[in-house]
C-alpha cells in the first residue's frame, strides 16, 4: 500500500502537518499557484465564452514535476490549500496537473491546522468546489480585461507603464474624493467656554457653557465669547441637577480580516499587508521548541464572527481560571455576522489555550508577538463579561446660563480588565467628578474662552480606507491588502505617516477614469459586482453570464476612450512666462514626473523647467533642486549629479546637453559576492520596479528587490 499525498500550498503549512500525519503520508507545497494568465498577452478567448488561456507560471514547472512524480505512486491525494476561492483555483490547477482522470484526487478543507482538524478532514474528504473555482476565475478574468485592455490607453494618453485596476482605481477615486473635500473645505470660526469650579468641600472640576435661556448655544466670534464672560464673571453659580446611572458596555466580536487589519493598523501602526503577512505566518505554523511546528491561529481570510462551540468552552475555562467566576457571563456571548458575510470560516481566534502570549513570545518575533497578543486578548475579551460603568452629570446653572459636566467611574471593569477597542479619532476622556448636591453653590475659579475652527473630514488611513472599503461593498477580505499596497506601489497615493493622499498622478488618472470608464469607477456598480461573484460561488448564476453582461457595456466606453480620452501627452496649457533662451512663450506639459514647463518652441528649443502656482493662479519658475556629487566628470571636469530615468537613479554630468556623460548611481553598499563591485539601483523595463544590481553587471549577475545593509550600518 502507497502513501496518501497532502498538497499544500505553503512550505511552512506543509511543515505543520507533515509533524500531525506520520509516516503514512506525504505532504509537500506547491509554493502558491501553479498556473495563471500569461503576463505577455490578454490570456483570454473572449469570443469562446470568455474562455482563459492558463499557463504554468514560471519557475513552476519543477514543482509540477515534483507533485506529479509524487502523485503516480500515491494511493489518495488530498488536495489541502487554503479554503477559500483561491485556495479552490490552487487546488483545481494542481489536479488538473497531476490526476487529469480525477480517479484518486479529493478536497480536505479545515479552518486551523490543529491536530484534531487535520486529522478531521482527512476522515472527511470532500470535492472539489466548482462554484467556488469559477467565482475565483471570474474574478480573475474581470481584474485582467480591466487591467490588460484599459492600461495600454494610459500608456498612450498620458505616459507608459501605468496601470488601471478594477477594484484598486475606485479605492484610489474614493481617497481623490476625499482629498478635494478637503481642498474646498471652507472652515468656521466658533468659540466655547468652560468655567473651572470649586466645591465647597474644596474639590476642582471643569464645566463647559451648552445653553442660553434653555437654548442650545452657539458662539461665532470673539466679540459674542467677551459679552457672555462679562454677563457670567461675577454671576452666581449652582448645581441644578446631578444624575449618576450605571452604563454596561459590552465586548467588542472576535476579529474579522478587515477589523483585525483596522485594529493592527491603529495599535500597532502595521500595514495591512504587513498584519496579513504575519497573521499568515501564525495560521500555517512556527516553530515553539520541543512542540514543534505549531500553528497558532485560526484561518485569516474571514468576514464572520462566527466561533465553534469547543473554542467558546475553552476561552470560557480560561476565563474562570484566570479571572474569576465574576468575569464570566452567565451564557456565552454570540455576536452576529454582518448581512453579507460569508460565514464559511469562524473569526479569528487562537487555536490553543495552553499558549498564552506570554508562554511563546520568545518563539516568535517581535511583530509576530504582538500581533498574536492582540488576536488572543481580542479573543478572550469577546467572551468576558460586560463593563459597568457609573455615569455621572450635572448641571450647573449661572443667571440665565447653563453649564455641563459629566465624568465616568468603572464600577466594574469586565472585559476592559483585558482589552478595549482602538479608535480611529481621539475621544475627550471623561475626568471622574467629584461629589455633588443639587442647590449646592460653587465658587467660580476661572472663566476660559477659546476660539476654535471647524476642521475638513480627516484624511483615510489605512484602517479607515479599510472600513469604507468594508462598508462600501468594495473588495473582499483577502483582497484590501492588496488593493492598499497596489495603490501605493503604483504611486496613485503616497502615505504621509499615517495618512493615504493622492498624487498629482493619481488626480490625472482618475479623472480620465471617471469620464471615459463611469460604470468602473462607479462604488455602487463595483460592490454590485462583488455581490455578483458570491452568486456565483452560490451556484445561482454562471460565471460567463456575470462576464458577458460585464463586458458589452465596457467594450463601448472602450472603443469610444481610444479615440475620445484627452491626450495628456499633447496637450500644453499655455503661461505668461516666456523661455530665457529663445524668447518664444513656455507652456505646461505632462510628462513621466508630472506637469512641467516647456518651451513651445520645442524641438528647436529643448528648455524645460520646473514651476509652482500661488492661491491667485499664477505660475511662477522654481530653482530645480540637483543633488549633487563628490565626483567630477571623466570627459570635461565638471560635476556630476543625481538625476532620475525612467529605469532608476543615475548620475550625470551638471553640464548636460553639452556633455552627455552618465554612469550608474551607486547606493554605496559592496556587493554581497564580494567581487569588488557595488549595487547600484535601477529599474525593470517593464512595470519600472526598482531592484539593486552589481555594478560590474554582466561579469557579475547579483540582483536583488531589497537593498541589504552594509556591515557598517548593520552595526550602527
Amino acid at each position: 500500500m502507497g502513501k496518501s499525498l497532502v498538497i499544500v500550498e505553503s512550505p511552512a503549512k506543509a511543515k505543520t502537518i507533515n509533524k500531525y500525519l506520520g509516516k503514512d503520508f506525504t505532504v509537500l507545497a506547491s509554493v502558491g499557484h501553479v498556473k495563471d494568465l500569461p503576463k505577455s498577452k490578454l490570456g483570454i478567448d473572449i469570443e469562446n465564452n470568455f474562455a482563459p488561456d492558463y499557463e504554468v507560471i514560471k519557475g513552476k514547472a519543477n514543482i509540477i514535476k515534483e507533485l506529479k512524480k509524487a502523485a503516480k505512486t500515491a494511493d489518495k491525494i488530498y488536495l489541502a490549500p487554503d479554503p477559500d476561492r483561491e485556495g479552490e483555483a490552487i487546488a483545481w490547477h494542481i489536479a488538473q496537473e497531476v490526476d487529469k482522470k480525477n480517479e484518486k484526487t479529493c478536497r480536505v478543507l479545515f479552518n486551523e491546522i490543529t491536530e484534531k482538524a487535520i486529522r478531521e478532514a482527512i476522515k472527511h474528504p470532500t470535492v472539489l468546489d466548482r462554484n467556488k473555482y469559477d467565482a475565483q476565475q471570474a474574478r480573475r478574468v474581470l481584474d485582467r480585461l480591466v487591467g490588460y485592455q484599459v492600461s495600454p490607453i494610459l500608456w498612450e494618453k498620458v505616459k507608459y507603464g501605468l496601470s488601471a485596476g478594477r477594484v484598486q482605481s475606485v479605492a484610489v477615486r474614493l481617497i481623490c474624493d476625499r482629498e478635494r473635500e478637503i481642498q474646498a473645505f471652507k472652515p468656521q470660526e466658533y468659540w466655547t467656554v468652560t468655567a473651572d469650579l470649586k466645591t465647597a468641600a474644596g474639590a476642582l472640576f471643569t464645566a463647559r457653557l451648552a445653553k442660553k435661556d434653555e437654548k442650545k448655544l452657539e458662539i461665532s466670534d470673539e466679540a459674542s465669547a467677551k459679552e457672555i464672560l462679562a454677563e457670567l464673571k461675577d454671576a452666581a453659580y449652582q448645581v441644578a441637577e446631578v444624575e449618576t446611572k450605571e452604563v454596561k458596555r459590552n465586548p467588542t466580536a472576535p476579529f474579522t480580516t478587515s477589523k483585525l487589519q483596522q485594529e493592527a493598523s491603529r495599535k500597532l501602526g502595521f500595514t495591512a499587508k504587513k498584519t496579513m503577512m504575519l497573521a499568515q505566518q501564525l495560521y500555517e505554523g512556527v516553530e515553539l521548541g520541543e512542540h514543534g511546528q505549531t500553528g497558532l491561529i485560526s484561518y485569516m481570510r474571514t468576514d464572520s464572527t462566527r466561533i465553534s462551540a469547543e473554542a467558546v468552552t475553552a476561552a470560557r475555562t480560561h476565563i474562570e481560571a484566570k479571572f474569576g467566576a465574576e468575569y464570566l457571563p452567565t451564557k456565552p456571548n454570540i455576536y452576529k455576522s454582518k448581512k453579507a458575510s460569508q460565514d464559511a470560516h469562524e473569526a479569528i481566534r487562537p487555536t490553543y489555550f495552553e499558549f498564552p502570549p506570554d508562554v511563546v513570545k520568545d518563539f516568535l518575533s517581535k511583530d509576530q508577538a504582538r500581533l498574536y497578543e492582540l488576536i488572543w486578548k481580542r479573543f478572550i475579551a469577546c467572551q468576558m463579561s460586560p463593563a459597568l460603568i457609573d455615569q455621572t452629570s450635572a448641571r450647573i446653572t449661572a443667571r440665565n446660563y447653563t453649564f455641563n459636566a459629566s465624568g465616568s467611574t468603572v464600577k466594574f471593569p469586565g472585559f476592559m480588565a483585558v482589552y478595549i477597542e482602538g479608535k480611529d479619532v481621539e475621544e475627550e476622556k471623561e475626568e471622574k467628578l467629584p461629589v455633588l448636591k443639587k442647590g449646592e453653590a460653587l465658587a467660580l475659579q476661572t472663566l476660559n474662552p477659546e476660539q476654535h475652527f471647524t476642521q475638513p473630514p480627516p484624511r483615510f488611513t489605512e484602517a479607515t480606507l479599510v472600513k469604507e472599503l468594508e462598508e462600501q461593498g468594495i473588495g473582499r477580505p483577502s483582497t484590501y491588502a492588496s488593493i492598499i499596497s497596489t495603490i501605493q506601489e503604483r504611486e496613485y497615493v503616497i502615505k504621509d505617516k499615517t495618512q493615504l493622499k493622492p498624487t498629482e498622478l493619481g488626480f490625472v488618472v482618475i479623472d480620465l477614469l471617471v469620464v471615459s470608464f463611469p460604470e468602473i469607477l462607479n462604488i455602487e456598480f463595483t460592490a454590485h459586482m462583488e455581490e455578483e461573484l458570491d452568486l456565483v460561488e452560490e451556484g445561482k448564476v454562471t460565471w460567463t453570464r456575470t462576464l458577458e453582461e460585464f463586458y458589452k457595456p465596457f467594450k463601448v466606453s472602450l472603443d469610444k476612450a481610444k479615440v475620445d480620452m484627452k491626450s495628456l501627452k499633447t496637450e500644453e496649457v499655455a503661461t505668461d512666462l516666456v523661455c530665457e533662451k529663445c524668447g518664444k512663450p513656455m507652456v505646461i506639459k505632462w510628462g513621466r514626473k508630472g506637469k512641467f514647463l516647456a518651451c513651445s518652441g520645442y524641438p528647436e528649443c529643448k528648455n524645460t523647467a520646473d514651476f509652482e502656482t500661488d492661491e491667485t493662479g499664477k505660475v511662477k519658475v522654481v530653482e530645480r533642486r540637483v543633488e549633487t556629487t563628490d565626483a567630477l566628470c571623466p570627459k570635461c571636469g565638471a560635476p556630476m549629479v543625481v538625476k532620475s530615468g525612467r529605469f532608476g537613479k543615475f548620475i550625470a554630468c551638471s553640464k548636460y546637453p553639452e556633455c552627455k556623460t552618465t554612469q550608474p548611481y551607486s547606493t554605496g553598499i559592496p556587493c554581497p559576492n564580494g567581487d569588488g563591485g557595488t549595487l547600484v539601483e535601477r529599474r525593470t523595463k517593464k512595470g519600472g520596479r526598482v531592484f539593486f544590481s552589481c555594478s560590474l553587471y554582466p561579469k557579475c549577475e547579483y540582483a536583488t528587490w531589497v537593498l541589504p545593509k552594509d556591515k557598517e550600518q548593520e552595526s550602527a
